[in-house]
């Protein structure tokens, strides 16, 4: 009898064990949005990496490649717009899965985050009204992004800088002329400024610094892995390169191995 007792309590004991733990390794990312059955992304409005096309649908070179990754996880994509000053603290807290929106690998990123290996190449440029005010930026009032490697780049050489919520808001800061000048991203101020665009009558300065984009997720996460794996398929299945061309950054991506 006190055999079939301690039999019981071990079988009880295994059944509360794989309910808690859905029958698979907790510690996985990957099998926590499996079971949820949906990839958060975490984004900012960042035309050409993620941008809303006139449908209202997130688009983007870094949006087509975030599907393709959901896809092959077989479950669905959610974009959320992120202060992008708070994008650890989202990933945490578990509101967002993964940050991929054409962020720096900066030395901050890669110790808070499992970032990927580096994807798009990149730096930092001044965009502005009139090419004579890039004689002296520091005269110049800037606006940037909070939490970006454009404000770092500003806090870096003492120029006068106000925060804002996205690149896009910097941008019509400038076109605005409530700020003389901003600190973006180069793909994006190839892709937005310049004639045929939003904003014809702007134009930018030659790179300040450079670059590299990763993705990233929770520190100790197996998505990363998981990203790169589907990354280098994509790559040298020449999936990227399509994408890429779509929106005119080919020349910016990283070969994958």
């Amino acid at each position: 009898m006190k055999k079939k007792i301690i039999a019981s309590l071990l079988c009880l004991t295994m059944v509360f064990s794989m309910t808690a733990c859905g029958g698979k390794n907790s510690d996985s990312d990957v099998d926590y949005i499996k079971d949820k059955g949906t990839l958060v992304v975490g984004i900012t409005d960042f035309e050409p990496m993620d941008y809303k096309d006139d449908s209202g649908e997130w688009v983007g070179f870094d949006a087509d490649m975030a599907k393709m990754v959901a896809e092959s996880l077989g479950v669905d994509v959610e974009f959320v717009e992120i202060d992008w000053d708070n994008k650890i603290m989202e990933l945490k807290s578990k509101n967002i899965d993964v940050v991929w929106n054409g962020m720096t690998l900066t030395d901050e990123v890669k110790n808070s985050m499992e970032c990927t290996n580096a994807y798009c190449s990149n730096g930092q440029v001044i965009v502005t009204t009139d090419e004579s005010k890039l004689d002296d930026p520091s005269k110049l009032t800037f606006a940037v992004e909070a939490g970006s490697a454009g404000e770092a780049v500003a806090k870096e050489e003492g120029y006068n800088a106000n925060s804002v919520a996205s690149q896009a808001d910097a941008l019509m800061e400038v076109a605005s002329g409530t700020s003389d000048a901003a600190i973006i991203d180069l793909l994006m101020a190839s892709a937005m400024i310049g004639e045929g665009t939003s904003y014809p009558d702007l134009i930018h300065s030659d790179e300040l610094t450079s670059e590299e984009y990763g993705v990233g997720c929770r520190k100790g996460s197996d998505l990363a892995a998981y990203i790169n794996e589907q990354l280098t398929k994509a790559y040298k299945d020449g999936k990227t390169q399509e994408i890429a061309e779509k929106y005119g950054i080919a020349d910016a991506v990283l070969e994958q191995k």
